[in-house]
């Protein structure tokens, strides 16, 4: 298999241009890549040595989302093939709206006016994880229920973080499922309820991981569990999502967008 690497350079954290980059290079699956990550590159001099590092690196693809064009020109100096975001977009994008960007580094992030709420929302989720504080659920923009291990933790942090949504997590234990009906304080905050499941085979890996050879982890056990669950998301008509082959962002975007 062929190998190439392939730079992300970012005036920021980095993030938006490594999916991008990552996107991209899935759809080139003969070919073996290696992602370097250049966060922070906001100055000349550290365009000069991000230049200077890609140059030495033979055949490198680079994705940029520099903003400031003076950053950009340094990068180009490595002479490698640049794929930049705002080269390839921003002139389309200025002939529809008929006005010139204005370069402005940081905000293809959105590192905005909301951090405080998106910080609040994540103090918010950590407060009522794990069926933590019942009585703070009507605080909630989403509330998500399943058994234990479904991905609700992971998700609804995601969602705090990106988005400043306000998510708890309620795990139905195997008593809540012997009683037969959803417990009382998600029955007052139905609207909020969003269910997740997944398939069996896949939670009884999950939590073999954790507690290996344990009943809490026998498939027969997680089958139990999923299908009693399940009826009780059907009896109230909740929304339910099957996270068995999803990322926490294929999750995240299914919940904010039903």
């Amino acid at each position: 298999m062929k190998k190439r690497v392939a730079y992300c350079v970012s005036d920021h954290t980095g993030v938006t241009v490594e999916a991008v980059a990552k996107s991209v290079l899935a759809q080139f699956p003969a070919v073996e890549f290696s992602l370097i990550v250049l966060p922070f590159i906001d100055s000349p001099e550290k365009a000069q040595a991000a230049a200077e590092q890609i140059a030495a690196t033979p055949d490198a693809l680079v994705f940029s989302t520099l903003a400031d064009p003076a950053l950009r020109a340094g990068l180009r100096q490595s002479h490698a093939r640049l794929f930049d975001v705002f080269d390839l977009v921003a002139p389309a994008v200025e002939t529809v709206l008929g006005q010139a960007a204005t370069p402005s580094g940081g905000h293809t992030h959105g590192m905005t006016n909301d951090y405080e709420s998106r910080m609040d929302a994540v103090n918010f989720s950590l407060a009522l994880d794990d069926g933590l504080q019942p009585q703070r659920l009507d605080q909630a923009d989403l509330i998500l229920v399943g058994v234990s291990r479904v991905g609700k933790t992971p998700t609804a942090l995601y969602l705090a973080l990106q988005y400043g949504l306000r998510v708890a997590n309620y795990p139905l234990t195997p008593d809540d499922l012997e009683h037969g009906k959803l417990p009382d304080v998600l029955l007052a905050n139905l609207p909020r309820l969003r269910a997740l499941t997944l398939s069996a085979e896949r939670l009884a890996a999950i939590r073999h991981a954790r507690y290996p050879d344990s009943r809490y982890a026998s498939l027969q056990q997680c089958r139990d569990e999923l299908a009693t669950a399940e009826k009780l998301f059907a009896r109230h008509a909740l929304p339910v999502l099957d996270t068995s082959r999803m990322s926490v962002e294929e999750i995240a975007a299914h919940l904010r967008h039903p």
